[in-house]
C-alpha cells in the first residue's frame, strides 16, 4: 500500500505531502488543474517512462519520495534482497531529476538504478486507464489473468515441472544423437586403431624398459670381455685363490700370537662372502650380455612401433593404453548408441505424455473458468450499461510449452450480432473503461498486494452509469460485495475522476486545483471533508457557481455512499 507521497519543484508543484490511506482515495479537480501531474511524479519515482521535463522552472533540481507498506511475503522483499537491500516493513523510493535530466535514485537508502524500480514498481502498482496498454488490454498477460481467476497455481507448478522433464529429456537426446553421429563418422578410424593398440598391447614404463634393454644389448660386446676379465679376477685364479690362500697362512699363525690375528681372519672371511656375491652378480650381467642377436632385433622393431604409434595418436608413449581405453569406450558407445538413443527417446516421449497430461487438465480448468468469466462479466456488464454487449474468454489450442498448451484472448462484442474482436480496437473510450472496470472487479481476487490507479476510468459516462462504476470502484476496495465473490477482502485505490457519484464513494477525497502565489501558477492538494467535500461535488455537479440546489445534491450523493 502507497502510504506517503512528498513531491518537490515538480512541474507546477512546489511542495507537496500526500498521506494516503486503504480504500478508495478520490482526487478530483478542474481539467489541467494537475492531477496528471501527481501520476507522473509517483511515475517518475517508480522508474516509469514519461516526459522528460519535469522540474519546475526555476528550480535546480525536482524530487519524488515515496514510502510503501511492505508486509511479510511482499513479492518486492525477493527483488530487494536480491539486489542486495535490507527488506524492512517500509519500502522508501526517493528520486531526483536535475534541471539538466540527470537522474538519481534511492531504494531504502541505497542507490538503485531505473531496473531495480520498475521491477518493484510491478509488485507495488497497478494502473488502468483507457489508454491501458500494460495491463489488461495485453493480450500476452490474459492467460495469466484467466490462470488467477482460476485458481490454477498448483496445475501450472505441475505443468512447469513437466516441462523441465521434457526440456532436459529432449536436451539429453540430442546430445546423444549428436555424440553418435560423431562417433559414426570416425568408427572406420575407431575399429582401426583400437585393432592396432590391441595388438600391440602397450604397458605404462614399456618404454622406459625397451631402451634399457636396447642401450645393453648394443654395448654387449663391448662390455662382456671387461665383465668377463673381472669375473676371472675374482674368481678361483684370481682373488678368490689369494684371499684362501691367506686366511690358510693366518690360521696357522694364529695360535703362536695369542689372539692377534682374530680381527684379520674374521674380517677376510667377510670379504670372502661379499666376493661371492660380486661374483654372482657379475654372472648375472654376463648372462644378460649373451643376448641373441635376433633379440635385440625384436626389441627395436616393437619400441620403433610404439613410439611410431604415440606419435600418431598424438600421445606420449607411456600414456597409449590409457588412450587405447578411451578409443574402446568410445566404440563401445557406438556399439551401444542405437539402444541407448532408443532409451532416451523413450523417456523424452514419456515426459512429453506426462506433460500433455497436465495440459490437457489445465485447459479444462481454462475452459470452465473461461465460462465463470464470461457470465461474470455479464453480470457485471448490465449494471454499468453494456446489457447489450457481449465478453468472450477464447481458449485456443497453441505450442505447448512451461504454461500449457493454449492461447488464450479477452475479446468484446459491443452489440448484439456483431462478431467479437479485441478490447482495444472494438470498444469506444469510454466503452472500454467501463470494460476494464468489470474485468478488473471479476479478476481480483482478495488481499491484492497492490495499490490500483485508475486515471479518469469513468470519462465517458454519467449518471446511474457513473453511479455504477463508482460501486465497482468500492468493491474493488472493499467497501462493499457489489463485484461478487471475487471482488475482493480490500485494497488501496488512487481514483482521479469527473464523476461526482464516484467521487461520493470515496474513502478519502483531495482537491486538486491551480492557484497563483507571488506571479507562479502552482498546484495545490487539499484535503476535503465534511462541507469542503459537499462544495467540491456541488462544483463537479453544478460548475462555477454553486447553487444551494447543488449542495443538497452532493450531499444526497455522500449520504447514499455512506449507505453503500
Amino acid at each position: 500500500m502507497l502510504r506517503n507521497l512528498t513531491i518537490r519543484d515538480m512541474l507546477l508543484i512546489d511542495r507537496l505531502a500526500l498521506d494516503f490511506r486503504p480504500g478508495l482515495n478520490v482526487l478530483t479537480g478542474e481539467t489541467g488543474a494537475g492531477k496528471s501531474i501527481l501520476l507522473d511524479s509517483l511515475g517518475f519515482v517508480l522508474g516509469w517512462r514519461g516526459r522528460a521535463d519535469l522540474v519546475r522552472p526555476g528550480a535546480s533540481q525536482g524530487e519524488v519520495e515515496a514510502v510503501f507498506d511492505l508486509p511479510a511475503g511482499h513479492p518486492a522483499r525477493a527483488l530487494l534482497t536480491e539486489a542486495g537491500i535490507d527488506a524492512e516493513d517500509d519500502l522508501i523510493l526517493r528520486r531526483v531529476n536535475s534541471a539538466e535530466g540527470r537522474k538519481s535514485a534511492w531504494v531504502n537508502g541505497r542507490r538503485a538504478n531505473g531496473e531495480l524500480l520498475r521491477a518493484l514498481s510491478d509488485t507495488l502498482v497497478e494502473l488502468h486507464g483507457q489508454h491501458d496498454d500494460r495491463g489488461l488490454l495485453n493480450p500476452r498477460g490474459h492467460r495469466a489473468l484467466l490462470d488467477a481467476f482460476a485458481g490454477s497455481e498448483a496445475l501450472l507448478a505441475e505443468c512447469r515441472a513437466a516441462w523441465r522433464k521434457v526440456s532436459t529429456a529432449r536436451t539429453e537426446r540430442e546430445a546423444a544423437q549428436a555424440r553418435l553421429d560423431a562417433l559414426r563418422g570416425e568408427e572406420d578410424y575407431l575399429r582401426h586403431a583400437v585393432d592396432e593398440l590391441d595388438k600391440l598391447a602397450p604397458e605404462p614404463g614399456e618404454e622406459a624398459t625397451l631402451d634399457s634393454r636396447r642401450r645393453l644389448m648394443q654395448a654387449a660386446e663391448r662390455l662382456r670381455g671387461d665383465v668377463a676379465r673381472a669375473r676371472e679376477a675374482m674368481g678361483e685364479e684370481g682373488a678368490e685363490r689369494l684371499m684362501l690362500d691367506s686366511i690358510r697362512w693366518l690360521e696357522g699363525a694364529a695360535e703362536g700370537v695369542e689372539g692377534r690375528l682374530d680381527e684379520a681372519l674374521a674380517a677376510l672371511e667377510r670379504a670372502l662372502t661379499e666376493l661371492g656375491e660380486a661374483q654372482m652378480a657379475v654372472d648375472l650381467c654376463l648372462d644378460a650380455l649373451d643376448a641373441d642377436p635376433m633379440a635385440l632385433e625384436a626389441v627395436e622393431e616393437r619400441l620403433f612401433a610404439l613410439r611410431g604409434l604415440a606419435r600418431k595418436h598424438g600421445v606420449l608413449l607411456d600414456d597409449l593404453g590409457a588412450h587405447a581405453e578411451v578409443l574402446r569406450a568410445r566404440l563401445k558407445a557406438l556399439d551401444a548408441g542405437d539402444d541407448d538413443l532408443a532409451a532416451l527417446a523413450a523417456a523424452e516421449a514419456k515426459a512429453r505424455a506426462d506433460h500433455e497430461a497436465v495440459c490437457a487438465a489445465l485447459s479444462a480448468a481454462r475452459q470452465a473458468a473461461a465460462a465463470r468469466l464470461d457470465e461474470a462479466m455479464a453480470a457485471e456488464l448490465a449494471p454499468l450499461k453494456l446489457e447489450r454487449a457481449r465478453f468472450v474468454t477464447r481458449v485456443e489450442p497453441a505450442e505447448p510449452g512451461p504454461d500449457g498448451a493454449d492461447g488464450v484472448v479477452f475479446e468484446v462484442a459491443t452489440n448484439p450480432g456483431t462478431p467479437a474482436g479485441p478490447l482495444s480496437r472494438i470498444a469506444s473510450g469510454g466503452e472500454l473503461s467501463r470494460f476494464l472496470l468489470a474485468l478488473k472487479v471479476c479478476l481480483s481476487r482478495g488481499g491484492d498486494a497492490k495499490t490500483l490507479i485508475f486515471d479518469e476510468i469513468d470519462r465517458g459516462v454519467g449518471g446511474a452509469t457513473a453511479d455504477a462504476v463508482g460501486r465497482r470502484l468500492r468493491a474493488l476496495a472493499g467497501g462493499d460485495n457489489a463485484g461478487g465473490d471475487n471482488a475482493g477482502d480490500g485494497a488501496q485505490l488512487l481514483v482521479v475522476t469527473h464523476s461526482p457519484q464516484v467521487a461520493a464513494l470515496g474513502s478519502c477525497h483531495w482537491r486538486v486545483e491551480k492557484q497563483i502565489e507571488d506571479g507562479q501558477t502552482l498546484s495545490r492538494v487539499t484535503s476535503l471533508c465534511d462541507q469542503s467535500r459537499i462544495d467540491e461535488i456541488a462544483r463537479m455537479l453544478a460548475g462555477d457557481t454553486i447553487t444551494d440546489a447543488a449542495r443538497a445534491a452532493a450531499q444526497a450523493l455522500l449520504s447514499a455512499g455512506a449507505r453503500v
